[in-house]
């Protein structure tokens, strides 16, 4: 399976922020989409997830040379910044989320299976999310997609303003989910894409360009892609 996008257009007033994404991704690795801040990287996701309205160009999925439509269901989206009903607790947000999706999910498991994969601690299990750390937050949406099993997973740069242990805890789960699906990291750290990514995809002026990623180890190559990022 490949994820294509053809010709991505997206402007706000008079900054073109898309100007032409043009783009194969394939299924089974991760991609680091690399971009300074602003370059355009989450309008790139909320035009994918269809939270906005993209001015031009399409994306679809092909396989075996048929083409078919990208739906709301195909696609999980992780936040900067994690968006959770912080009233309820993690178990019951785990408990509505598998309850109203339950026709589309394969092999349920109890809450507590789920909890125990994402290293989620008996004790928090009951907590508000209210009360929950920026990285607890952070595994629940990761848990919820990972139950969902989209076929694209949108992370917008989720690892930035977590601690260590859970950085490592969630680069090693991407790792293991990326099988069946097209994966896009969106980061503005080069060290952090290189460690986890498959493949990197540079946005610079509003386009998409592959970098080989075994010239990002050469010192002068990593200044050049730096000094682009720069001149945007």
């Amino acid at each position: 399976m490949k994820f294509i996008i053809e010709h991505l257009s997206k402007h706000f007033g008079t900054k073109q922020v898309l100007r032409d994404v043009d783009f194969a991704f394939d299924e089974g690795k991760i991609y680091g989409l690399l971009g300074r801040n602003g370059a355009g990287k989450t309008t790139l996701f909320n035009c994918l997830n269809s939270d906005i309205k993209a001015d031009g160009g399409s994306f679809y999925f092909e396989e075996n040379g048929v083409r078919r439509e990208v739906s709301a269901e195909n696609i999980g989206y992780v936040l900067s910044t994690p968006t959770v009903p912080e009233f309820l607790t993690g178990r019951e947000f785990l408990k509505f989320f598998i309850d109203i999706n339950e026709k589309s999910i394969h092999n349920i498991k109890s809450t507590d299976e789920y909890f125990d994969y994402m290293s989620i601690a008996y004790e928090d299990r009951d907590k508000l999310l209210k009360d929950y750390s920026h990285g607890m937050k952070n595994k629940m949406q990761m848990l919820i997609n990972i139950i969902a099993q989209p076929d694209i997973l949108l992370l917008d740069e989720p690892l930035t303003s977590l601690d260590v242990v859970v950085a490592e805890e969630m680069k090693q789960l991407m790792r293991t989910f990326k099988q069946g699906r097209v994966t896009i990291f969106s980061t503005h750290i080069m060290d952090l894409a290189l460690d986890l990514c498959d493949e990197i995809v540079l946005l610079s002026h509003g386009e998409l360009e592959a970098v080989e990623k075994a010239n990002l180890d050469n010192y002068e190559f990593k200044n050049k892609i730096i000094a682009a990022l720069r001149d945007k």
